[in-house]
């Protein structure tokens, strides 16, 4: 009975010492929960923060995972993209968008591919233009988790551009010069009414032309010259040369190039500005 008795109490004195160290891990655990609970608040407010900050700012910004499944979005993207709660978790390519043109998830894994920015400009379906931009979605330890989508609503600035356009273009086809833009065949792509008066051609006319037609023999290489300069990336400065009427006159005129160019900067057309230098002087006599 007494070994019995020892036992027992030996074995109550660990029990003690089990029941300490639970209230020990216990107190722990309660502190880990309390600081837990505390980031969880923490991360809620955060979330909170930015999902008002996101919707106070009216930018439509899509986020994917790297299988470009929808993974959040903002409201201004649900109105744009026509997102619904369900979508989320959807691939972006088997939605309908507001942009029947443009292949966005094309674009997207374009991004992820080659883990370069996107920015364009794409036209809605309703005739809206937007500024896109595609980047990858990267965590803080440097890691790609997706991509990112943003729509920004540039109507308005377009449609200024636009309107500068428009008026820039009235005030080239109503100018007394000969303007015409010219590929770098040599085949006329635009011709304004100072051109059909000093020249002779009507615009359907010049349209079937090449800037040939209107060269005399001895200036046929001017052309080609003003040609290799541009695609040497050489400045043309203006120039006296020659020009051929319609009804065979040879006129002395004032040249002036201008190089257009594609998005990307390279040349692809040409812009000329040619002033008859006869009427000029008649200005000044």
């Amino acid at each position: 009975m007494q070994s019995v008795n020892e036992e027992l109490q030996s074995t109550n004195e660990k029990l003690e010492t089990s029941k300490e160290e639970l209230q020990s891990t216990n107190e722990e655990l309660n502190t880990v929960n309390t600081e837990l609970q505390s980031k969880v608040h923490e991360l809620s407010k955060v979330s909170d923060d930015m999902n008002n900050l996101l919707a106070a700012t009216d930018v439509a910004s899509i986020f994917l995972d790297t299988r470009l499944c929808i993974k959040r979005y903002t409201p201004a993207a649900a109105w744009i993209i026509k997102l619904i709660p369900t979508d989320i978790g959807r691939p972006l390519n088997d939605l309908k968008t507001s942009f029947p043109q443009v292949e966005l998830a094309q674009q997207t894994q374009k991004v992820l591919d080659d883990l370069n920015t996107l920015e364009t400009k794409i036209e809605s379906e309703d005739h809206v233009w937007y500024q896109l931009k595609a980047m990858p979605y990267r965590t803080t330890d440097n890691v790609i988790d997706g991509v990112v989508l943003t729509l920004i609503n540039i109507q308005q600035q377009v449609g200024q551009s636009e309107d500068k356009i428009r008026r820039f273009a009235t005030v080239l086809e109503d100018s007394n010069d000969a303007v015409t833009v010219l590929d770098f065949k040599g085949r006329i792509l635009a011709w304004n009414k100072g051109a059909e008066a000093m020249y002779g051609w009507t615009q359907a006319e010049a349209l079937k032309m090449n800037i040939a037609n209107l060269l005399p023999d001895e200036r046929q290489n001017d052309f080609h010259a003003m040609i290799g300069k541009i695609k040497k990336g050489e400045t043309v400065r203006s120039f006296k040369t020659q020009r051929k009427t319609k009804d065979g006159h040879v006129l002395n005129v004032w040249l002036t190039a201008t190089v257009l160019v594609d998005k990307s900067g390279r040349p692809i057309e040409m812009a000329t500005t040619e002033r008859d230098l006869a009427w000029l002087l008649e200005e000044y006599k």
